[in-house]
């Protein structure tokens, strides 16, 4: 009786779990989804080009500080306003880069990333053939990269200045690793400065490097600085029981040493705790559900990462975030670049920690990363070998209950125990019924003398939860299962199945399960709420990704045919169902 109540407190501890994410979902702010960016309608209003607030000079850090943290963010720079309104890139300034991963467009008015969209990325399982537009300078889903150069003196190239190109199309050519696309620009006192991206094969990496020659006379001192610009989001037809991340991450170099860890703030609380940090290496995110834009200077510069709100026009919760580097002089007659490197693209987590260390950790899954990390790597490479997620997720739950196989038959061991002692446990039960105190003390003095534990049966359980909930955000959080297909009617695996057969088969199967490990010791209640469980479960899991669901339904065919086979070794022993009812 003991042992189900644990199991009944342990369902009940995973539906308060999900409810209380589902809470978080309901109430959390409103958010736009980036696959609707590429409805583009004409009741759209066009951004300008986040002209106002430039860095200064002076809010970049001191090459020859400590690198700890100054309380300084980004300052406007007087005197630059006047091209400020410009529109949304015309045909006559964009230039048009494509690769095998990415289709850009390239303002030269600022040299800026105005949109970028994800090839073979599709925006939803219902449009396949659409790709999705993760930058994109149009409402609704204003998110933009800009980059520039602020400087002493004459004026360097910000993101509102003019840039000349050689060429309007760029194309990655079969044979070509990698392409670049330069932008120059010039100013009258003998300084120029060329833009250049380069764009590599089989990959959502972009490299940024200002080229600066310096003509004049005198030395110029210059910072580059990255920004990330874009409006508030909102995930339409999310599941309802975890709320994704959408902020800004970076990765944060801890006090007096070399390590690393990774900081997350919401937009939320951008408001309130802006993000100003002066550090050497690491970098700084804009995050959402399976996507991010990052910006990622060289490890051994010393940069200043910023997080703010910035408004957008007619337009509310806007914000901000990037870096501003250290001042470098150039002498006069000297050149010298300046680099940093730009990731926009999905999550993909063979890709992330080769662009830069901790990029990976953006894949957050949580509390139990520990187990996540390993599942996710063990299902990837049963993906490799079959070639289909939902048939390694069946796979992955054949080797777990591999692993759990011990446990599992420890569990049934007790739970056979505990019927042989239930005529006993039942004559306790009517001799002490109306005293409970003294009823537990005898179960536990007979527990004592037969050398049983109530509990043994329980752990099994309770360690495999654990796994359980791993493998629901590793669903929920790798964007290598977005859309993933399966076979028949479950062509999305992260989303939840749109028949509900999966969930109507897992409640078949739990029912199932339950006759196998029927106890004659419950009650009444107990097992009232047993039979309405496997309905409950059903009806919640009926919101759950389906591959999660897939992996359920595997889990409790896998126990029915495990659990057939321990009873018939059970029943030889004179354990089994056998000696319970004879």
């Amino acid at each position: 009786m003991e042992n189900i109540r644990f199991g009944l407190l342990c369902a009940v501890a995973v539906i308060c779990f999900f409810l209380y994410q589902a809470w978080q979902h309901d109430y959390a702010p409103t958010q736009a989804d980036a696959t609707s960016a590429n409805n583009q309608s004409t009741a759209q209003q066009d951004y300008a080009a986040g002209e106002d607030d430039v860095p200064s000079l002076e809010s970049a850090p001191s090459a020859e500080n400590d690198g700890g943290p100054e309380q300084r963010g980004p300052q406007a720079s007087a005197g630059e306003r006047g091209a400020d309104n410009a529109p949304v890139v015309s045909q006559a300034d964009q230039i048009h880069v494509v690769t095998d991963k990415l289709d850009v467009i390239i303002d030269t008015r600022g040299g800026d990333l105005r949109k970028v969209e994800l090839r073979g990325v599709p925006v939803s399982s219902e449009q396949p053939d659409t790709n999705l537009r993760l930058i994109n300078d149009s409402a609704p889903n204003f998110f933009i990269a800009q980059s520039g150069l602020v400087a002493a003196g004459a004026k360097a190239p910000d993101h509102r200045s003019r840039y000349s190109a050689e060429r309007k199309e760029y194309e990655l050519a079969d044979g070509e690793d990698t392409i670049e696309v330069p932008l120059t620009w010039t100013n009258d006192a003998g300084h120029q400065v060329t833009k250049v991206y380069t764009f590599s094969r089989d990959s959502y990496r972009i490299g940024l490097r200002h080229e600066v020659v310096n003509n004049a006379s005198d030395d110029w001192k210059v910072s580059q600085y990255v920004r990330f610009w874009r409006a508030p989001y909102e995930i339409t037809g999310d599941v309802p029981f975890a709320q994704a991340f959408f902020g800004v991450g970076w990765y944060n170099r801890k006090d007096g040493g070399d390590s690393y860890s990774y900081k997350t703030e919401s937009h939320d609380d951008l408001a309130e705790s802006p993000l100003e940090l002066t550090q050497q290496g690491g970098w700084v995110a804009m995050i959402q559900h399976y996507f991010i834009g990052a910006a990622i200077p060289p490890p051994d510069a010393k940069v200043r990462f910023f997080g703010q709100p910035k408004d957008i026009p007619n337009a509310a919760g806007g914000f901000a975030t990037g870096f501003i580097g250290a001042q470098q002089s150039i002498a006069a007659g000297a050149r010298t670049n300046l680099e940093t490197t730009l990731f926009v693209g999905p999550k993909l987590q063979d890709q992330l920690d080769a662009v830069a260390p901790g990029l990976g950790l953006t894949v957050d899954y949580g509390w139990l990363t520990v187990l996540a990390k390993p599942i996710f790597w063990v299902l990837e490479h049963l993906h490799a070998l079959v070639g289909n997620w939902g048939v390694a997720i069946i796979l992955l739950t054949f080797l777990i209950k591999l692993v759990f196989y011990k446990l599992s038959e420890t569990q049934y061991r007790a739970m056979a125990r505990m019927r042989k002692f239930a005529p006993r446990m039942q004559q306790l039960k009517e001799q002490y019924g109306d005293d409970r105190q003294k009823l537990q003390a005898k179960m536990m003095e007979l527990y004592k003398k037969e050398g049983f534990n109530p509990l043994a049966g329980c752990w099994p359980m309770l360690v495999q939860m654990p796994v359980f909930i791993s493998l629901y955000w590793v669903l929920r959080e790798s964007v290598e299962l977005r859309h993933a297909p399966f076979m028949l009617w479950i062509q999305d695996l992260s989303a939840p199945d749109p028949y509900y057969i999966l969930p109507v088969v897992f409640g078949v199967t739990m029912f199932l399960q339950q006759k196998l490990t029927a106890n004659v010791t419950m009650d009444p209640m107990q097992q009232r709420i047993m039979q309405i469980m496997p309905v409950g479960l059903a009806v919640f899991f009926a919101f759950f990704p389906a591959g999660l669901v897939l992996y359920w339904c595997t889990n409790n065919l896998l126990s029915i045919g495990q659990q057939w086979y321990i009873y018939r070794k059970l029943d030889a022993e004179g354990l089994g169902h056998k000696a319970a009812h004879s």
